[in-house]
């Protein structure tokens, strides 16, 4: 097979059209068998209101959860696609692959998510609303982080696949934590992205190419493709506070985790410019520094975001994870690039398995240290769910569980370790973080050959170039 690689020519023709194909047909078949509206999104809403004496359409869940749901939705599609495009020839891949692997891993999620959490025994049913919507988005976003460490080495078949097996992994390590451990995590340091950021990780390391520098020309950003992946910084660092908060209780949950994930976002910029600039004996800030790091907070706030940390502890949170991210682009992915043999494109280590462990570890220190004249004691009983089977759980064994959920993340990541991607249609070696090999290029401007070319020995040195 390598042979024919060699020619630039992937043959996804046949397995491309295939996968999209069928499988968008089986969630046709999946949704039809399974999938229902809910109360509040079904037409039967109008009866519901008057049994339930519900005065207002306002009070359907719709209202609360949109807004959450447009901004995290922003962040899927154009924050994450657009992070992906600094590569300087493979951003049709970065925006276009994000986009393919998402509108799949959202249809996929509804139905695994709703297996597993609102699978009505009575009627075998899932019953989905506008909160299955945001869960579904992050259930993508786990698929979407591993991307980022695959990113220009592997073939959209490839993707489908690794969305395929990350979705499935997903729901059931957010089942594990969320619900059998009963931990709290909003805004999925555990489960989306410490757990994205290891099943990438373990997925490239699998796929290791130690052939890959044939391909180092292509392995970098223009100027105007670091602007491009700027943009979907940006989306993603004025859309985190949503994120954080999209699935929070109603009340103060919300208003907290908003708060909370604003100040450490803020806080983290500071701390990564500072790092960023001492790190050059020029003092130039790198641009890879200020497209990632700057995020760091707003992931490592993600399971602590609706506790008190306080608003000073927030700024505290991205203050260290600022420079601690900054500091796994400057010395751990090159060390894990040489001795571990692990090629992380994008950096997932340092903006998203590393801060998001710390998240879980962050997340667990908080919890063990409530007190109820900080909370209350309706406040704990509200924030921590310690309700049905939990209502005897003290904040210390909510502390211990905390942590083991976020252990259970990073394991469930490391499942990709046994997982057996399928070779079909990844680029060769010396093809890699090329878009001619997927998508029909426009040729640039400056590429056309000179005029002067009629010149015979001008088309031969055109030809050697």
């Amino acid at each position: 097979g390598h042979l024919r690689r060699h020619q630039g020519n992937t043959n996804v023709r046949v397995s491309l059209p295939a996968v999209c194909f069928v499988w968008q047909i089986a969630m046709i078949i999946l949704f039809g068998v399974f999938i229902r509206y809910d109360e509040e999104s079904d037409a039967h809403w109008v009866e519901f209101k008057r049994e339930h004496n519900i005065t207002s359409d306002i009070e359907n869940d719709f209202y609360f959860r949109y807004p959450s749901f447009q901004d995290v939705h922003v962040m899927i599609f154009v924050g994450f696609g657009f992070l992906m495009t600094f590569l300087k020839r493979y951003s049709f891949g970065g925006v276009g692959f994000n986009f393919l692997i998402a509108a799949f891993g959202l249809q996929w999620a509804l139905l695994m998510q709703g297996w597993f959490h609102s699978l009505d025994p009575a009627t075998g049913k899932i019953y989905i609303g506008v909160e299955s919507l945001i869960n579904a988005d992050f259930c993508c976003a786990g698929s979407l982080i591993a991307y980022g460490a695959l990113l220009g080495k592997v073939s959209p078949v490839q993707l489908m696949v690794v969305t395929l097996f990350g979705v499935t992994l997903f729901a059931v390590e957010e089942y594990i934590i969320l619900t059998l451990l009963h931990c709290r995590d909003a805004g999925g340091s555990m489960v989306i992205h410490a757990f994205g950021g290891y099943y990438g990780l373990a997925i490239s390391w699998v796929l290791y190419r130690p052939n890959l520098h044939q391909s180092k020309r292509l392995n970098g950003s223009v100027y105007h493709s670091d602007v491009f992946a700027m943009i979907g910084t940006l989306f993603l660092w004025m859309f985190w506070p949503s994120f954080n908060s999209a699935i929070t209780d109603h009340g103060d949950g919300q208003h907290r985790a908003a708060i909370n994930t604003y100040l450490a976002l803020a806080s983290s910029v500071l701390t990564t410019v500072a790092i960023s600039s001492m790190s050059q004996k020029t003092g130039k800030l790198d641009m890879v520094h200020i497209q990632n790091a700057t995020l760091a907070g707003g992931v490592a706030m993600g399971t602590a975001a609706e506790f008190m940390i306080t608003p000073y502890g927030s700024l505290i949170v991205g203050f260290c994870t600022g420079i601690i991210s900054t500091f796994g682009y400057l010395y751990i992915t090159p060390f894990l690039e040489k001795y571990l043999k692990l090629q992380d494109t994008c950096g997932v280590h340092n903006l998203h398995a590393l801060p998001g462990m710390l998240g879980g570890f962050i997340g667990a220190i908080v919890a063990a240290a409530a007190t109820e004249s900080v909370y209350s004691a309706e406040g704990l009983i509200n924030v921590f769910d310690f309700e049905g089977s939990f209502a005897n759980r003290g904040v210390g064994t909510q502390g211990g569980f905390q942590a083991a959920g976020t252990c259970v993340a990073i394991a469930f990541g490391l499942v990709g370790l046994i997982l057996r991607i399928p070779i079909w249609g990844d680029p060769a070696d010396d093809n890699c973080y090329d878009d001619e090999v997927y998508w029909e290029v426009p040729e640039d401007e400056e590429s056309i050959p000179p005029v002067l070319e009629y010149n015979n020995h001008m088309i031969h040195k055109h030809q050697d170039m």
